[in-house]
């Protein structure tokens, strides 16, 4: 059972999320709350495992909100939900480790499949908005906010585990790196647990800004096709 905390302002929206999810066998909504303050209440009461995240709200926002929650409970799920195509709020929301980012425009199967998706560990970011979060990633290759690894750990990373970074730099899913480099799903699941160990990086966001940074995505490797 996937345990959901929906945080939205408009109780319109609260409600028909609360009723539709509610209908899903593996879903199970913990609450519904209208600002980022009763976000962080709720996760100490309920400890769900994704959170639907507003952007705009009242008191808190959903990006500070995420900022805290990841901080303090780093195996939680957050897919940030918003009506603006704002780059601002795609870059923060994403660099303090949100899994997912969709407006809300997308349909409800959509949704409840991201819900799923960001569970499982994959990121979820709508189709709108994904060159726009390469390309912030890119930019941050020149910023005082870039993903610093240590040297050393840098040396520990085999070539198969170079294969794997560079498709999450890109942007692929773990079912799609599997399909890609011919490996399961699980295979690419332990890939990447020891690949953030090694280099000491919180989540696959982190990786994937590094990987862009650091020009991986770029590279070619041994028996490997573009």
């Amino acid at each position: 059972m996937i345990n959901v905390l929906i945080a939205d302002d408009q109780e319109l929206i609260r409600q028909s999320l609360l009723i539709v999810l509610s209908t899903q066998d593996d879903i199970q909504v913990t609450d519904a709350v209208s600002n980022g303050r009763e976000v962080i209440g709720s996760v100490r009461k309920n400890k769900p495992d994704v959170i639907l995240m507003d952007i705009r709200m009242p008191e808190m926002d959903g990006v500070q909100c995420t900022k805290i929650i990841k901080e303090n409970y780093p195996d939680i799920k957050i897919i940030i939900l918003t009506t603006f195509d704002d780059d601002e709020y795609v870059f923060s929301a994403l660099k303090y480790g949100a899994s997912g980012y969709l407006l809300k425009g997308i349909s409800m199967e959509e949704l409840e499949e991201a819900i799923r998706k960001v569970y499982q560990g994959n990121a979820m970011i709508n189709q709108d908005i994904a060159g726009k979060v390469l390309r912030l990633f890119s930019e941050m290759a020149q910023s005082n906010l870039a993903i610093q690894v240590d040297t050393k750990s840098v040396e520990d990373i085999v070539k198969n585990e170079w294969r794997v970074i560079k498709q999450v730099g890109r942007g692929l899913s773990n079912k799609e790196i599997a399909v890609k480099l011919s490996l399961s799903e699980g295979t690419v699941r332990n890939y990447l647990s020891t690949i953030l160990s090694k280099l000491d990086l919180r989540d696959r966001t982190q990786l994937a800004i590094w990987a862009v940074q650091t020009g991986v995505v770029t590279k070619q490797f041994a028996e490997e096709e573009d």
